[in-house]
């Protein structure tokens, strides 16, 4: 039975050979605000309430699904954790350390970022064996040779050809320049890697293609993954803990088998009924969401997913819910968890 309880911190239910670990990494109570453009009568500035109060723990070798619909929040969750953006409130911990106080060097180190845009990321002007090998060079690791050769040994870990390295990225198809961007990410031999996206540039059997690559070197590498996608059928396959976030907060998180035989919010709900289902002949009754998600700008009071939930009711609109939580650590912010 689901409880109640105090703040906005998320129970770890990390995979089996992790569960018992300390968190890698803790987010707590997480703010994200940026000022926006248009300004409010008497000339005060809008604000932009991209992150509003986020808590997320990830153990060592862990995946964690951050899932949602563009502009909640996911990727600026994302670059807050990297320091690439900094917090207006909240704290983002690191083996129990302040990541405001770690030398922004040792944080890349041991943090990385796969980005949704693979072109994007790579320098159009540069070989391919450079912009890999470069994280080496920044940090000064190796000779120029030995820095070439890890590079070269990257790209075939990641299932390239080893005269890939003289190639510039316009002559990658977008599934080769997404393993080059993992094969640069991976090149520190960092504990965690944020996943922007990672896949949603990509062809549907380049998707596959990737998120079994992320495995395999998650197995062999002991790699814990941030894994922020709105692809549900990929989050799926890879995550073992789902975190659904609506608006700037985190709606519901549970175990991945339990999050979509047992979903609680009335969002969620909505998001597994959108999900494909690969049999014909089984059919899905399809949740349709009224209007569009509201302003960050101006969230509404109470929950903030109360004007579209086919569930609400006069209290959704006057009073926020508190966390409930069962023992499987499965939890969920709603008034009325589970109700159809």
């Amino acid at each position: 039975m689901l409880q109640p309880r105090g703040g906005d911190a998320v129970t770890t239910d990390a995979a089996a050979t992790t569960a018992a670990e300390s968190p890698l990494l803790e987010v707590r109570e997480l703010v994200r605000h940026f000022r926006g453009k248009r300004r409010r009568p008497f000339g005060r500035p809008t604000v932009v309430r991209a992150v509003d109060g986020v808590s997320l723990s990830l153990a060592p070798g862990e995946t964690l699904g951050l899932v949602g619909e563009s502009g909640c929040g996911k990727s600026t969750v994302g670059k807050v954790i990297l320091d690439i953006l900094p917090p207006t409130a909240g704290r983002v911990l690191y083996r129990g350390r302040d990541t405001g106080a770690l030398a922004r060097a040792e944080l890349r180190r041991r943090v990385q970022m796969i980005f949704q845009d693979p072109l994007g990321a790579l320098d159009p002007r540069m070989r391919i064996g450079d912009q890999v090998a470069e994280p080496l060079a920044i940090f000064g690791v190796g000779t120029p040779a030995e820095r070439r050769q890890a590079a070269a040994e990257m790209l075939e870990r990641m299932g390239l050809k080893r005269h890939m390295v003289a190639r510039y990225p316009h002559e990658l198809s977008g599934g080769q320049q997404q393993r080059v961007v993992i094969a640069r990410a991976l090149m520190l031999k960092p504990e965690l890697v944020v996943c922007d996206e990672p896949i949603s540039a990509l062809d549907v059997s380049i998707k596959a293609q990737v998120i079994n690559l992320l495995s395999r070197l998650q197995g062999q590498l002991g790699l814990a993954y941030l894994f922020i996608s709105h692809d549900l059928s990929a989050v799926r396959h890879i995550c073992h803990r789902i975190a659904v976030m609506y608006l700037g907060r985190v709606v519901e998180t549970a175990p991945r088998e339990e999050l979509f035989a047992r979903p609680l919010h009335p969002y969620t709900r909505a998001l597994i009924s959108a999900v494909p289902v690969p049999d014909p002949s089984v059919r899905r009754r399809r949740i349709i969401l009224n209007g569009e998600p509201p302003s960050p700008i101006d969230p509404p009071n109470g929950c903030r997913f109360h004007p579209r939930c086919p569930s609400a009711r006069a209290i959704c609109a006057d009073a926020a819910p508190s966390v409930r939580t069962a023992e499987s650590g499965h939890t969920v912010i709603c008034h009325f968890p589970g109700d159809a």
